[in-house]
């Protein structure tokens, strides 16, 4: 298993949502800008975990974070040897809390508050626009910017004992990184609209009953319902997971039925045209044979 951590470099300065449930989930203290929250590893072959590593904030998205985040994203999608991608957070309590209260105490007129939602909302964007599947891990609760983030990502897997919300509405906010198009999107406009307004923590058999959730995980990261869940991915052609994403994005985007067939077809020309796809039909055909 190979470690690596984002340098300093890559990052930008995007400013945090703060919209945490109580007093003692907010992170309050401003953020080290020369800290390093974000851990790449490599576990195996083509499956790249980006971890928030802040499990003593909570895993609060302050702005390195989220630059940092964004970066280790970019990079683990342009490698073409790259299946898939994995965010998750250090712990087993948070996936991903609100920000900082210090960064967002100068965010006091309209234009600030605009350029707040798009730098931030730009990190996010890494992971939406990203070439590979993105998957978030919730290893803990997602709330406010969190469960945003975890609504960036492509699939969404849930510990059983983890919960996701948007409560933003409990700061007298809504929602602001693109979370809440995503929210309602994905799971509907009467579940959205209940979800935000109530500031619901929606559990992980809900969650899966919403469609909010892919799969809830029992056992763990390194359990067997996480091995379950990934293996089909772990056996697809990286090519073909890009081709699949590229319509995500797509269809994520309200591309039309015209626009979306462009991204279809120039994707199943590149995958039919690959040595992979002939290796994989010869075995089928040797074995009619």
């Amino acid at each position: 298993m190979s470690t690596q951590l984002v340098p300093n470099a890559e990052r930008q300065s995007f400013p945090t949502n703060c919209i945490e449930s109580s007093m003692d989930l907010m992170d309050l203290s401003t953020t080290n800008d020369t800290a390093v929250n974000v851990r790449v590893t490599e576990p195996q072959p083509g499956a790249v975990w980006v971890t928030v590593d802040r499990a003593q904030k909570h895993n609060a998205l302050a702005r390195p974070v989220l630059a940092q985040l964004a970066a280790a994203v970019r990079a683990a999608g342009a490698r073409e040897d790259v299946r898939y991608i994995v965010v998750t957070g250090a712990g087993d309590k948070y996936f991903a809390a609100g920000g900082d209260l210090h960064d967002l105490a100068n965010v006091r007129d309209e234009a600030a508050v605009m350029a707040m939602m798009e730098e931030a909302g730009a990190a996010l964007d890494a992971i939406r626009n990203c070439p590979v599947p993105v998957i978030a891990f919730l290893n803990g609760d997602a709330i406010g910017g969190g469960a945003e983030l975890a609504l960036a990502c492509d699939m969404r897997l849930q510990s059983r004992h983890a919960r996701i919300g948007y409560i933003q509405a409990k700061l007298g906010i809504t929602s602001a990184w693109g979370g809440g198009p995503d929210l309602f999107q994905l799971i509907g406009r009467a579940h959205a609209m209940r979800m935000m307004s109530r500031c619901e923590l929606v559990a992980a058999e809900q969650a899966l009953a919403w469609g909010l959730a892919d799969a809830v995980i029992a056992d763990g990261a390194q359990g067997a319902d996480f091995a379950a869940f990934t293996k089909p991915l772990n056996a697809c052609p990286p090519q073909v997971l890009r081709g699949i994403k590229a319509q995500a994005i797509a269809a994520r985007q309200g591309a039309g039925w015209k626009a979306h067939r462009a991204v279809e077809q120039k994707h199943l020309v590149q995958t039919w045209l690959h040595d992979d796809h002939w290796a994989l039909a010869d075995k089928l055909l040797s074995k009619g044979s």
